[in-house]
């Protein structure tokens, strides 16, 4: 007879299992498990897994790690100090937790994740252990969501009676499951809205349903939605938001009027973009009897309109601003008030809020007043109409200006004529404008010498066909129409800042720390690259340093990189009842006052500046730092936004061109590939290492150049390339490249 064999018991290891029970007693830590409930939690019910759980809970009993509490019953022993941080998502699962408890993220490995997703509030400890040189930790509990609701594709499984989602963000590292009957029958394939509903102890995926279909991916109207989507951010407005704007009272009454400043009959004007369609500030200018310049700042008065608890202001706080995507506005006002009753239109009178500054020639303030207003604009300039008076008149001094009518040339070129030819003879609104300009730039001359920083980044625009096909890309740079209306606007939120700031009572600031150390030295170490040398021994040296090098690099092809990286150096500006100053502008005091029609904090601004004129005692400062960082908060989420949508054009734009070559320029290395900006329209794609196929690339983080192993070609930051369009997904977000190699091999 032949033996029987005996089956030999399963003696499978169970892996992490101190970490794992640590947790799950650390998670709920008033709670006491047995090894019963420890085996449940991790799935398993064999002896051998039975006996490793019993022998290792004896182990940290031991050890002073956890207590028994009864018999069987243990619970955590809390010695560990617990933070708390937020969670940034990285590749793989990881993820690193930015905490005000440690000077370097915390690093969380994937099995120590807990279900938490990327920007959430967490609770974590930290290890005694580290992960390359980084302290590692474990998050133990999710004290707030970043988000509920995200944006994906759906795919459906009929046969199988449900549905996963899967998340266009790479932040994202599991699909969502929605049954069949939460799907809102959105078809397989379609862009969709879930929201996130509960997420079971022992699941993989989150549970979900379907709150809106988005469309079929790769239309425009699509993957607009999406982008709005994604950051939860509003496209329509509610009926009974518009029904309130729409039975709102528009009309300019001598009831009213009598309770303001007249103005009407001071030459006032608006200079804007040629496409603008809301019109929120206007200047006047006057010369006064003893020789001074009298010149008015006159914003849209919309908190005549926007009533505190009302539904209209609710939604308008919700909201913060307003969003400028490629294609559209999306405004915080219903367009009865963003494009009609505070719109300061040509020949329309209007109620404003007024700055009015008396100076002399020195740009010196003589006299200032802040108040309520009634005006009239004479004429609407686009900043081309503007900027040809300007350069048409160029070579008339300060003292010509104002005598000499003659001499004016209001001869606009006829393909800048963009508004109507009434306004283009207007020799004394042309004065006004020269004069203003001639003022501006000694105002921006001495804000440069108190230690302004000069940011002239070239936006990226689209010409658009009927259709919103990008059809071209055009450059928008700042010119000294431009600068002038900034200069005016600066000079009016510098002031009734410094009014209200001096008086120490609650005001909604817009401040901007100094830059961060570590990034300017990494900065520091990049321009070198391009024979560039920085100067950080004070902050004087700063400043006129970073001045130097954006000055350098203008119209060189490493000036769009060095642009962005020197704006990454700097603290990000917010509001706050907390004022420290700003930074970038060099002013002491700075807040937002004159864009009223498009940012809820100048509403703010605007009640509280009138509140003081009133009389009325210092509003309550934690009211209004908590409206502060919601202001911060959404105008962040609607810069996200304006950047995904300029980003999805430009695939687009890029769709059209798949296989032909460009010349770029590298704006970034890493181990998996390199990032190469398109110089003739600044569209950034990848190229990836798998792709260069002549040699075995590898990443040096000390050079950021990728070099190959047989040849020691390198591929080094800011070198000119030529690349290929190899794919341009919209669906992804993402451009790939081909590499051609460098220019003088094309041959």
């Amino acid at each position: 007879m032949s033996k029987k064999k005996k089956r030999k018991p399963s003696h499978n290891k169970i892996s992490n299992l101190t970490n794992t029970i640590l947790s799950i007693l650390k998670k709920d830590r008033n709670a006491t498990f047995n090894y019963k409930q420890i085996a449940a939690k991790l799935g398993v019910n064999d002896a051998s897994s039975r006996n490793q759980i019993i022998k290792k809970l004896q182990q940290l009993k031991a050890k002073q790690e956890i207590e028994e509490v009864d018999r069987g019953k243990f619970k955590a022993i809390v010695n560990t100090e617990y933070h708390t941080g937020i969670l940034d998502m990285a590749s793989k699962g990881n993820g690193y937790i930015i905490s005000d408890d440690f000077e370097d993220d915390v690093f969380i490995a994937s099995n120590n994740i807990n279900k938490a997703l990327h920007g959430d509030e967490v609770e974590f400890y930290a290890y005694k252990r580290k992960h390359r040189g980084k302290q590692e930790g474990e998050i133990t509990n999710i004290i707030k969501r970043a988000k509920t609701e995200y944006v994906g594709s759906i795919q459906i499984h009929d046969k199988k009676n449900f549905a996963f989602v899967v998340v266009d963000s790479n932040k994202m590292y599991t699909d969502i499951f929605v049954p069949i009957n939460k799907t809102l029958k959105a078809e397989d394939g379609d862009k969709v809205l879930v929201s996130l509903e509960d997420w079971p102890e022992k699941a993989d995926s989150p549970n979900g349903k379907v709150i809106e279909v988005l469309g079929k991916p790769g239309e425009h109207g699509t993957e607009i939605n999406s982008i709005m989507a994604e950051y939860g951010l509003p496209l329509e407005f509610p009926h009974e938001v518009e029904a309130f704007a729409n039975q709102i009272d528009t009309s300019i009454t001598a009831e009213e009027i009598a309770k303001r400043r007249d103005m009407r009959k001071d030459l006032t004007f608006t200079i804007d973009p040629k496409d603008a369609k809301d019109f929120d500030d206007a200047l006047s200018f006057k010369v006064l009897d003893n020789g001074l310049y009298e010149i008015g700042i006159h914003i849209a008065d919309v908190s005549h309109y926007l009533e505190p608890g009302t539904v209209l202001d609710d939604e308008a706080y919700e909201r913060a601003t307003s969003i400028y995507l490629v294609d559209r506005v999306v405004p915080m006002l219903p367009e009865v008030l963003s494009n009609g009753a505070c719109s300061l239109r040509p020949h329309e009178e209007k109620y404003t809020f007024s700055a009015v500054f008396q100076m002399n020639e020195k740009c010196e303030i003589k006299n200032e007043w802040f108040g309520r207003t009634v005006t009239y604009s004479d004429a609407r300039f686009a900043y081309e109409e503007a900027q040809a008076i300007i350069e048409n008149n160029a070579k008339i001094n300060d003292a010509e200006v104002l005598k000499h009518k003659e001499k004016i040339d209001t001869t606009i070129p006829e393909e800048v004529s963009l508004t109507g030819k009434e306004y283009q003879t207007s020799v004394e609104v042309a004065q006004a404008i020269i004069k203003m300009n001639q003022l501006a730039r000694k105002m921006r001359n001495a804000r440069m010498r108190d230690g302004a920083i000069s940011f002239d980044k070239v936006e990226v625009k689209f010409d658009l066909d009927d259709q919103a096909n990008p059809v071209g890309v055009f450059f928008k740079t700042s010119k000294d129409a431009n600068k002038m209306i900034e200069e005016f606007m600066l000079l009016a939120n510098r002031k009734v800042s410094e009014f209200v700031g001096k008086q120490k009572k609650t005001f909604v600031y817009r401040v901007h720390d100094e830059p961060d150390e570590s990034k300017l030295a990494q900065l520091q170490n990049v321009v070198a690259r391009f024979g560039h040398k920085l100067n950080f021994k004070d902050k004087g040296s700063i400043s006129s340093s970073l001045n130097n090098l954006l000055k350098d690099v203008e119209g060189k092809k490493e000036q769009n990189l060095v642009d962005t990286l020197t704006i990454r150096t700097m603290s990000k500006a917010e509001y706050t009842t907390h004022n420290i100053g700003h930074y970038g502008l060099a002013f002491e005091y700075y807040s937002h006052f004159t864009s009223p029609i498009r940012r809820y904090p100048d509403v703010m601004a605007h009640r509280l500046l009138q509140q003081y004129l009133d009389g009325e005692k210092s509003a309550n400062e934690e009211i209004y730092e908590e409206r502060c960082k919601h202001s911060s908060n959404m105008e962040y989420l609607a810069t996200k936004a304006e950047r995904d949508s300029i980003k999805y054009m430009q695939i687009r734009f890029m769709q059209d061109h798949e296989d032909e070559e460009f010349l770029g320029v590298i704006s970034g290395v890493t181990d998996w590939g390199i990032y190469i900006e398109i110089i003739s329209n600044k569209c950034e794609g990848m190229v990836s290492v798998r792709d260069m196929k002549d040699d075995h690339y590898q990443f040096d983080q000390d050079q950021y150049a990728m070099v190959g192993n047989k040849t020691g070609t390198m591929y080094q930051l800011g070198d000119e390339v030529v690349v290929k369009v190899k794919n341009a997904d919209l669906t992804k977000k993402h451009l790939d490249f081909y590499m051609v190699g460098k220019p003088e091999e094309e041959n």
